[in-house]
């Protein structure tokens, strides 16, 4: 039974067979326990509220909170400017955090900082809540020149070139978000 509606995607498989392995699961699990160090050296003992924001920033966030020694009120977020395309348009809110925002630290845990618009709005959104200050955690930044002005990672787990990359959360045309390492064609 086929749905015409359907649009048909590129083939992980055959995307896999020419990608390149960037950064393999015990090279991120390393980079994501320094990072929960870090953390955890940041926050002294504040419990902040640590806000996912989905669906790329899943694997990373879990992987994220068991680094993190200190306590967390967990909550989450989604926006995209992507809509299971590869470039951006106008942000568009899928759920905004239930929590409440006033005089908290809140952790942001994503995927990638690419060219930061997104995770700039939602943090810009926190501040607007009133947040006392928002902290952004990233599993990757991609390395180039077209970060948004005014957006920055608080910590990073790895270095990613300018490519289109994937897995550990990314997708290949929503696919490949479970693969354990992180890939580039």
């Amino acid at each position: 039974m086929s749905d015409n509606n359907a649009i048909a995607r590129p083939d992980l498989a055959e995307a896999l067979k020419t990608a390149d392995l960037l950064h393999d699961r015990a090279r991120l699990e390393n980079a994501i326990a320094a990072m929960g160090r870090e953390i955890d050296a940041a926050l002294n003992g504040e419990v902040p509220l640590f806000l996912t924001v989905m669906n790329g920033g899943l694997i990373f966030a879990g992987a994220l909170m068991l680094a993190i020694t200190g306590d967390l009120e967990l909550d989450y977020v989604h926006a995209t400017r992507y809509r299971s395309g590869t470039s951006g348009r106008e942000l568009t809110w899928i759920k905004h955090p239930r929590a409440s925002l006033s005089g908290r630290t809140v952790l942001l845990a994503d995927d990638i900082l690419d060219e930061g618009y997104t995770l700039k709005a939602i943090r810009d959104f926190c501040l607007e809540q009133g947040a006392r200050r928002v902290l952004i955690a990233v599993l990757c930044e991609k390395n180039h020149g077209r970060t948004a002005a005014g957006i920055r990672a608080d910590f990073v787990g790895v270095q990613v070139p300018d490519r289109y990359v994937f897995g550990f959360g990314m997708d290949y045309y929503e696919q490949g978000r479970n693969l354990p390492g992180i890939y580039a064609i």
